[in-house]
């Protein structure tokens, strides 16, 4: 499946930053491809935590703003 800007939601902001929700029925290795977020690229900024809720699990997640896109990389 793909990204859904319906799904994205802001659960907190504050001094620049955003927590995000994402809740999707996809798994987590279909969020976790590369290109998943770059539609929310232009909402996303650097730093930004998005938690990850999907059909197999959830995770903590920080965004990383590209040229034309935006990936998240797990939080351990």
């Amino acid at each position: 499946m793909a990204f859904s800007p319906r799904n994205l939601s802001v659960l907190a902001y504050a001094n620049g930053f955003t927590l995000w929700l994402y809740k999707t029925r996809d798994r987590l290795r279909d969020v976790d491809d590369g290109r998943y977020f770059d539609a929310a690229a232009d909402l996303l900024a650097n730093g930004d935590m998005v938690m990850v809720t999907a059909a197999d699990g959830a995770r903590l997640a920080a965004a990383a703003v590209e040229s034309g896109g935006c990936r998240l990389s797990p939080v351990n």
